[in-house]
């Protein structure tokens, strides 16, 4: 049975049916319109394509939302513009192209563990753990005198991700990574940073 959800209930990461198609809820702000009634506009990603659009739906639009069915996997390698996953059952290997991750790529170390989404038998996209551990390759020299609490610096990360970090992070650190913001959270101090 279909689960049907309204604009009301639209949040980051939703899936939803719309023209024939499945979309990724990118983004969504709810605004009043003076004597009107309320919009929610969104930042949408088509599935299949890739293609982003912004558009706007009233107030209590109803939509029907996609659930995926999920598979854990491994990712051990990419070959091109395909990324092998190991299915973590069947240890069988998965080649998932780029365009289906998108900027989930950037997350991708060896070996760590995700969802594969599917539906109706097709890989969708995949669910990524809220935080990865990557290592620092290339990053300004901080100095002397600089402090946490001062501004931070371009790092980019072993897997091409650029990202803001603290004075004091240098090439070879180990940093935690937030994957839903792509935000520095810390050293990863398990790893040996």
């Amino acid at each position: 049975m279909a689960q049907i959800v309204d604009t009301n209930s639209f949040r980051q990461g939703m899936m939803i049916k719309w023209e024939d198609s499945i979309w990724e809820i990118l983004d969504c702000q709810h605004h009043k319109m003076g004597r009107g009634g309320a919009i929610v506009r969104t930042k949408l990603r088509n599935i299949y394509s890739g293609s982003i659009i912004e558009t706007s739906f009233r107030a209590g639009e109803r939509f029907e939302r996609v659930v995926f069915d999920e598979r854990k996997a491994q990712f051990i390698y990419k070959e091109g513009d395909n990324y092998v996953f190991m299915d973590m059952e069947s240890y069988d290997q998965i080649y998932v192209p780029k365009s289906v991750l998108g900027d989930k790529a950037l997350y991708l170390s060896d070996n760590l563990e995700v969802s594969l989404e599917l539906y109706e038998g097709n890989i969708v996209g995949i669910e990524l753990p809220n935080t990865v551990s990557l290592k620092v390759v290339d990053t300004p020299p901080g100095y002397k005198g600089d402090t946490v609490s001062g501004g931070g610096k371009p790092a980019t990360l072993e897997t091409g991700l650029t990202i803001t970090v603290p004075m004091f992070v240098e090439v070879g650190d180990i940093v935690l990574v937030d994957t839903r913001t792509g935000e520095y959270l810390e050293r990863d101090k398990s790893k040996g940073a």
